[in-house]
């Protein structure tokens, strides 16, 4: 039996928070780069364009690789139930949760699923957050020279 282990919820919130000012730096720059109009982070708009950012970012890079950015910085991967890698269909059924829904996702997850480390789109996708092994790669040694 393979033991796979959760990844705690401040692990995960450390990873959605580079995320998100990842993507938000991101679309500042293009957008003031492009001379595009501003837009109020707090209004309908803002939120709206956002939440396509983000569900695209995180669709995309979980889908392919179980992993956004701050999931790789912070070793964790969004897998499958039983730790198998997940389909782009999947990935956008657990982004679609964050990207929009994030408060009522985590909060339902919370009480109606208390200790099992799940948002209601991590149960509705059949997906999980786990924590990674950083190993070194077979038949590498990494010897660490004295500061």
């Amino acid at each position: 039996m393979e033991t796979i282990y959760l990844a705690k919820w401040e692990t995960r919130f450390w990873a959605w928070l580079i995320d998100i000012l990842l993507v938000g730096a991101l679309h500042s720059g293009i957008a003031g780069s492009l001379s595009l109009p501003k837009v109020d982070l707090i209004s309908l708009e803002g939120f709206g364009i956002r939440g396509v950012l983000m569900f695209a970012y995180w669709t995309f890079f979980e889908g392919y690789n179980g992993q956004s950015i701050g999931k790789m910085a912070l070793n964790l991967k969004v897998t499958g139930r039983k730790g198998e890698k997940i389909d782009l269909p999947a990935a956008a059924l657990e982004s679609f949760g964050k990207a929009f829904l994030l408060p009522l996702d985590c909060l339902i997850g919370w009480l109606a699923m208390p200790g099992s480390k799940l948002r209601l789109f991590n149960r509705i996708s059949t997906t999980i957050v786990i924590k990674t092994k950083c190993e070194e790669p077979e038949g590498v040694a990494y010897v660490k020279e004295k500061e």
